[in-house]
């Protein structure tokens, strides 16, 4: 699933076009219904400012490859001294991942163990439900705001606030392989974000900032969701880097200067209750992962290189992209794109694109928009975005690996191939349909929505951050320093207390998200709960396989659905939630 923060596609009208990802099994995000498109002097034209020659780069088939190639790699290598790390100390569930390697290993059980068999089946019989329905789903759904996933369950006012059960299978499977802390913390911060905070700085309006509330202007509203949920993740996500450089080079100052120690020092994992006996599977699976090494030194000699070969080259295709702001953007994308793949590993929401906002603002600030800021904002994104989401990418696949006792270094090459091939393949999709439709024109059947967001956005970064809405910077600050705050008390108060704290990270997800996906995911803890209850023994074999099948039904269904959008076959319904004044204007306007 690897959930995001918003569309990777270019959404129609109609509901048509899903433009998937744009890239390989494996590569980085495209950005062409994002940043990428947000150059072009189409958008440019229908933005208020900073449309000046400077500021703008039209698609071509040529650079865009070129660019692909220049940064995808990166984010291959800045993780894999970690992955340890991640996988067997931490403990990181990565559900996709894991709902991954459960459909794999449901398809090469032995014959005779009936316990296997009985897991394939239960595992097929939800993949099935799950499959049919997102089909069922699917012909209510016929524009923006209709289907079951738009169900105001807990009422319209909440539903507003996006407070409700959106009928996602996905989430509900999600929700029964994280941990009970995990769900609950995002809850938590759903709760605090949009039931609290956003409905009292909505009051502010006039006062604090002057853009529409429901808008997605950064000048308002929405500025504080982006920026407070960034202050989060970073807060936490320094933190955990921090720790584990503490525990990590002591370690790796022994083995330089000849020392016994071979491997990385255990974690306490950060979303277990209590450290789980460790069983023959587990064992097996660590010993197997262990012994095909990826060496340390190949990883960072490779992103050095890469990054080094590209410090020089994008400014070649960007002119005012100078080669300093590339260096720092390496230097820092390591620490971000830990962060997000922790973040990844406890929810399975990325947050790639979060990270390219942040970019979008620094570096275009430091340009300024005398130089091009704009531009080189929009290509700081997609270079930041390119590292943090291929490395998250690369850990769900390193947890598929570690279960299905796949060789990692077989993994990482695959990686690397899919990725070449995503450079290639993506960009030239893309480029068909840049040629045969109007991308980006507001009344065309493919308006690219987020292009204009993005290159917004870009005008707003150049201004600095002293453009943010009033206290936005304060109420940042307090965030990130509560992050901080929070990881401390976790580690520094007994298991038994430390295991009912909330985890930073996942509950600064909601606050730019907002907490419907929440609900689903509390909804299959509540599933799992009632489960061990009546059958604990039943509940750990089949769980995971039952969470497994409900997730990929769902997923294998957005494929089919392309198809229908693609072949330009709509859902035939709507169904939509009135309040009883609106139903009554629309009643009478029907009946005029």
């Amino acid at each position: 699933m690897n959930g995001i923060s918003e569309p990777w596609f270019i959404s129609t009208k109609e509901g048509g076009l899903w433009f998937a990802k744009l890239q390989g099994h494996h590569g980085t995000p495209g950005g062409f219904g994002s940043y990428l498109l947000g150059m072009s002097s189409k958008i440019a034209k229908q933005a208020d400012e900073q449309s000046d020659p400077k500021n703008i780069k039209d698609p071509s088939l040529g650079w865009i490859i070129g660019f692909l190639f220049l940064v995808s790699f990166l984010g291959l290598f800045c993780l894999v001294p970690l992955r340890k790390i991640m996988i067997i100390d931490y403990k990181l569930v990565y559900p996709s991942g894991t709902a991954t390697a459960h459909l794999i290993n449901g398809f090469h059980t032995p014959a005779g163990a009936k316990v296997a068999k009985k897991q394939v089946r239960s595992l097929g019989k939800f993949f099935s439900f799950s499959f049919l329905w997102g089909f069922f789903q699917w012909f209510f759904k016929s524009s923006d705001g209709c289907g079951f996933e738009s169900f105001p369950t807990f009422g319209l006012q909440a539903f507003k606030n996006r407070f409700y059960f959106d009928f996602n299978a996905t989430y509900v499977g999600v929700g029964m392989i994280c941990p009970y802390i995990v769900n609950l913390s995002v809850l938590f911060g759903g709760i605090l974000s949009w039931g609290i905070m956003w409905p009292l700085i909505r009051n502010q309006h006039g006062h604090w900032y002057t853009p529409d509330p429901d808008s997605s202007n950064l000048h308002g509203l929405q500025g504080y969701r982006v920026f407070i949920s960034i202050a989060m993740i970073l807060g936490d996500g320094l933190y955990n880097f921090v720790k584990v450089l503490c525990r990590t080079i002591p370690v790796l100052i022994t083995q330089i200067r000849g020392g016994t120690a071979t491997t990385l020092p255990i974690s306490d994992s950060p979303i277990a209750d209590a450290p789980p006996a460790i069983t023959f599977d587990d064992q097996r699976r660590t010993e197997v992962f262990l012994k095909d090494q990826i060496p340390n030194w190949v990883a960072i000699v490779c992103y050095i290189a890469v990054a080094v070969v590209s410090t020089f080259t994008l400014p070649q295709i960007f002119n005012n992209l100078k080669w300093y702001y590339i260096v720092v953007a390496y230097i820092v994308a390591p620490i971000l794109a830990f962060c997000n793949a922790y973040g990844c590993g406890l929810t399975d929401w990325s947050l790639a694109s979060t990270y390219g906002k942040l970019a979008i603002f620094t570096i275009g600030a430091w340009a300024g928009a005398s130089n091009g800021g704009v531009l080189v904002g929009l290509a700081a994104c997609g270079v930041m975005m390119s590292i943090v989401s291929t490395a998250s990418d690369l850990m769900q696949d390193f947890k598929t690996g570690y279960m299905t006792l796949a060789s990692p270094r077989s993994m990482f090459v695959s990686q690397v191939i899919g990725t070449g091939m995503g450079c290639i393949i993506g960009p030239s999709i893309f480029w068909l349909f840049f040629k045969a439709f109007d991308l980006g024109n507001p009344k065309s059947a493919y308006p690219a929505p987020y292009a204009s967001i993005y290159r917004n956005m870009a005008i707003l970064g150049v201004d600095g951050l002293s453009s943010l809405p009033k206290n936005c910077l304060t109420l940042c600050y307090v965030f990130f320093a509560a992050a901080l705050l929070i990881n401390l008390v976790r580690d520094v108060t007994p298991k038994k207390v430390s295991k009912f704290i909330p985890l930073p990270m996942a509950m600064a997800i909601p606050f730019y998200l907002g907490p419907y996906f929440a609900i689903d995911m509390c909804v299959g803890s509540l599933v799992l709960f009632i489960w061990e209850k009546i059958d604990k023994k039943k509940s750990d074999v089949f769980a995971p396989a039952v969470a497994s099948g409900l997730i990929c039904g769902e997923g294998i269904w957005a494929l089919p659905e392309a198809v229908l959008a693609l072949a330009g076959v709509n859902p035939p319904i709507c169904m939509k939630f009135l309040s009883k004044k609106d139903n009554d204007k629309v009643d009478a306007f029907l009946s005029s």
